[in-house]
């Protein structure tokens, strides 16, 4: 195993509770106290070490993938610094300090989970998202390589359909897989655009453009104002307000903020 050195503050549990929160994914897999995905055809391991992280293999492959998985990239001090002078947010920082937002390594892999997730639990999207795993990806060792945007583009509504995808999911996953839309580019472009691409598209919503924002482009303005658990964590802190408009208390730190009001679901 290689080390890798992680930015402070950093905490591999806390960072993978998100992971282990909603029963087995078989593309992120936690498992004899260590993460394991597939890399390029190949299985990582990801397990921690003092200020940091072993990884094996660890190379110029892998380095992006773990990097991205655990948030290396968000500014925690300068966060924690800001929310020093939040009243309601500052404890949430010091009580989950060492929580970095996982990141999914892939736009369309966030994308198709964004659609099987919309108005059902998380626990039922997993599900649901595994059995797509198990049929159309490839087993890399202790995890599932999700399928590949061309698998599914080859694949049917039908076949969706079922692996517990509804029909309307069906057809969404497809269409985004046969669409002609460019997802690495999105990352050149500012949110908004990145949005108005997005929700062109027959299912992407709003939700789904601002989850993307926030958990694969890692955009620190992002505010999943539409998200019922996030709604429901801003008013428990806040009082009946207008949690869209609340976005700008938050700046510049929109996407942490968000990220550390659910964790109080995901560590209770």
């Amino acid at each position: 195993m290689a080390f890798l050195a992680a930015p402070e503050p950093f905490s591999l549990e806390l960072t993978t509770a998100r992971v282990r929160a909603f029963g087995l994914d078989r593309a992120t897999v936690w498992d004899d106290a260590a993460l394991y995905r597939a890399a390029g055809g190949r299985e990582l391991r990801i397990a921690a070490a003092d200020g940091g992280v072993d990884v094996e293999p660890l190379d110029a492959e892998t380095e992006p993938v773990v990097r991205k998985l655990l948030g290396f990239d968000f500014d925690l001090v300068a966060f924690a610094a800001w929310a020093a002078g939040e009243e309601e947010l500052a404890p949430l920082v010091v009580r989950f300090a060492g929580f970095r937002p996982t990141l999914a390594p892939d736009p369309f892999e966030m994308l198709v989970g964004a659609i099987t997730a919309q108005q059902v639990s998380l626990f039922s999207a997993v599900a649901i998202r595994n059995r797509l795993v198990e049929h159309i990806g490839e087993r890399v060792g202790r995890a599932w390589s999700f399928p590949t945007r061309e698998r599914l583009a080859a694949a049917s509504e039908e076949d969706l359909f079922a692996l517990g995808c509804s029909r309307r999911k069906a057809e969404y996953v497809v269409g985004l897989a046969r669409s002609e839309l460019d997802l690495a580019a999105l990352a050149l472009l500012p949110d908004e655009e990145v949005k108005a691409q997005l929700t062109a598209l027959r299912g992407l919503g709003e939700w789904t453009a601002d989850w993307f924002l926030a958990r694969y482009l890692g955009r620190p303005r992002a505010w999943p104002a539409g998200d019922l658990a996030l709604r429901k964590a801003v008013r428990s802190l806040y009082g009946d307000v207008d949690v869209r408009a609340a976005g700008a208390r938050f700046e510049p730190f929109q996407n942490l903020t968000a990220h550390y009001l659910l964790a109080q679901y995901l560590m209770p």
